[in-house]
């Protein structure tokens, strides 16, 4: 009897044995499946990328082309503005010279002729029309 069970038992491991290693050649044939379509999905992937890098690419050359462009733009404007106000100084100096000069001379002018006027009024009041001297008190200043 011991030797029919050990039969038996030898068969079951057999048995399971070949289920086993039947399951592993299919999981062995799946994972074989399996890469071979991720390598072709990566494939297709990049196929499709390729053109996408190669335009953003195009992209970033175009754009540092045009941040070029605007830093040049920049530079011109900036020295534009500097001519501009180096020459709004220069003119308003030149104002200054041309009208503010000759008005202050001219109000100099106007004071001198002012100061003129108010030395002949008092020499005029010195000597009085009438032929009296001209008293230097108020007469009515009681003190």
């Amino acid at each position: 009897m011991t030797n029919g069970w050990s039969g038996v038992f030898l068969g079951v491991i057999a048995f399971s044995t070949l289920i086993m290693a039947l399951v592993q050649i299919g999981a062995i044939i799946a994972a074989l499946r399996l890469a071979r379509q991720t390598q072709e999905a990566i494939a297709s992937v990049q196929q499709e990328i390729r053109p996408l890098v190669a335009k953003a690419h195009a992209i970033v050359e175009e754009a540092s082309r045009t941040v070029a462009l605007a830093t040049a733009q920049a530079q011109k404007v900036d020295r534009v503005v500097t001519d501009l106000s180096r020459r709004v100084e220069e003119t308003a100096a030149l104002l200054q010279d041309a009208i503010v000069r000759p008005a202050r001379e001219g109000m100099a002018v106007v004071a001198a002729i002012k100061a003129g006027f108010g030395v002949l009024r008092g020499l005029r009041g010195l000597h009085p029309r009438d032929g009296r001297p001209n008293d230097e008190e108020d007469p009515l200043f009681i003190g």
